[in-house]
């Protein structure tokens, strides 16, 4: 599946980013460090929609994992070159989207898994917004990742890719389902459960679906909106939750 209409709309969310941007295997991240004792060897890597780091929601739900634990690490997947909130008008979806598929993206994440080896880290947990959702996929295929949780996922191609995970993979999986979404629409959430539902997936599979949300609402959504709200809070939760029974 591609990237749908709500995958380019974004609501810039309030505060104050308080992690810092540093360099991990030559690719610019943001990091966020938990205030609280956490174990050194074991990082969430943040795998983000579009808009990337120079979206601060992205920033400041990575502080919000960091607070509960999880240093966390937010790659920029588009060496400086996200989509803008804000496109000019003369903005080519296809142009950037061709400039940014798997051959110039999944090298940037092992860039910075290859160096967070080398400094100790040997676990890691995969957090992934739309586009972000594609990669977490892909690194759980090749056993990279303890555990994954997904967010509005973009970019998959259903069912092959839920029949692939429950193949070859062995991270538990958290999928955040919402009731609008064109890129994992309710047939392929449907799916999903069918694949790897009712303990089907042995390491553990788990589905929430929340109502009244469309495509983006973990991380960019409407925060006026009562259930645009819950459903942000929500799936924050459930992923957090997820993180701490399996990382």
């Amino acid at each position: 599946m591609s990237f749908c209409d709500n995958c380019f709309i974004a609501v810039t969310h309030d505060g104050t980013p308080e992690g810092k941007t540093e360099k991990i295997g030559g690719i610019e991240c943001y990091v966020a460090t938990p205030a609280i004792p956490h174990p050194k060897d074991k990082v969430l890597i943040f795998l983000t929609d579009i808009f990337g780091l120079a979206l601060a929601n992205n920033r400041l739900l990575a502080d919000d994992f960091a607070r509960n634990g999880f240093k966390t690490i937010v790659i920029d997947l588009f060496s400086g070159d996200p989509i803008r909130v804000d496109p000019p008008p003369d903005f080519n979806r296809e142009k950037w989207a061709a400039s940014h598929g798997p051959a110039q993206t999944r090298p940037l994440i092992d860039s910075v898994i290859a160096a967070l080896n080398e400094e100790g880290v040997t676990t890691f947990a995969g957090a992934g917004f739309c586009f972000g959702a594609r990669y977490v996929f892909d690194l759980a295929f090749d056993g990279i990742l303890k555990v994954s949780a997904v967010s509005h996922p973009s970019r998959l191609v259903v069912p092959d890719d839920l029949e692939k995970y429950a193949a070859v993979s062995k991270a538990p999986l958290l999928i955040n389902s919402c009731e609008v979404d064109k890129a994992f629409p309710l047939e392929a959430q449907a799916q999903a459960d069918v694949i790897l539902g009712d303990g089907k997936f042995t390491p553990g599979y788990k589905r929430e679906y929340f109502e009244g949300c469309n495509h983006g609402f973990a991380v960019r959504g409407d925060m006026s909106d009562p259930k645009v709200k819950a459903g942000k809070e929500g799936a924050f939760k459930a992923s957090v939750e997820w993180f701490a029974k399996y990382l």
